[in-house]
């Protein structure tokens, strides 16, 4: 073999400082590329298909159930019975005893309620208690509210009658006789100042 065969088959790097010339673009050229690659892909705001947070329909549902407004009229609506009511808000716990609500049908469980009377169990029903949360306000008037409380403690044994829904006096005269009602049941002063000094 001739010195110019031997020559063109022989290493790449031959001096030192040829050596330390490779090394050192062997760290810097993968590291320049990766930061105009990351330089690339950060240019511009990159957002997925509906996830612009500046898109007028997405701020319309975001802000949607805040600022929605439903007038219901009361006037013609006709109550749910206990059950509709217990299917549609109370048994997602009752029926399998979740959260340590007192399963429907159970009548040891229910018994300590019962003997409490249905304005006991009602008022917790509508004020909340332990995990249940209040039930007033929601779809449901105070009176389906009472009248699902009845059908839950009656599947356990209690003998509680529904709530009838109060008559609808005209216009103004509903309030007034919700009002006199009110006063005709309060005590008077005197009469709780008696009662006070026994």
């Amino acid at each position: 073999m001739s010195d110019a065969q031997s020559e063109e088959h022989g290493a790449f790097i031959k001096t030192p400082g040829q050596l330390i010339t490779v090394v050192v673009l062997a760290f810097v050229v993968p590291i320049f590329i990766i930061v105009l690659l990351s330089g690339y892909v950060g240019i511009g705001t990159k957002t997925g298909a509906g996830t612009d947070p500046r898109d007028p329909q997405l701020i319309e549902a975001r802000v949607a159930p805040v600022a929605k407004l439903e007038i219901k009229n009361l006037a013609n609506k006709v109550a749910a019975s206990g059950e509709t009511v217990y299917k549609a808000q109370c048994a997602g716990c009752h029926a399998v005893g979740a959260a340590g609500a007192p399963k429907i049908g159970d009548a040891v469980a229910w018994a300590p309620r019962i003997k409490t009377g249905f304005e006991a169990l009602w008022q917790s029903s509508l004020k909340g208690k332990g995990a249940m949360g209040a039930q007033a306000g929601g779809d449901y008037d105070d009176q389906e509210i009472g009248n699902a409380v009845v059908y839950l403690a009656n599947a356990a044994g209690a003998k509680f009658a529904e709530l009838k829904p109060a008559p609808k006096a005209e216009g103004g005269a509903q309030a007034d006789a919700a009002k006199a009602d009110m006063q005709a049941n309060a005590p008077s002063p005197a009469k709780a100042n008696v009662d006070a000094k026994k």
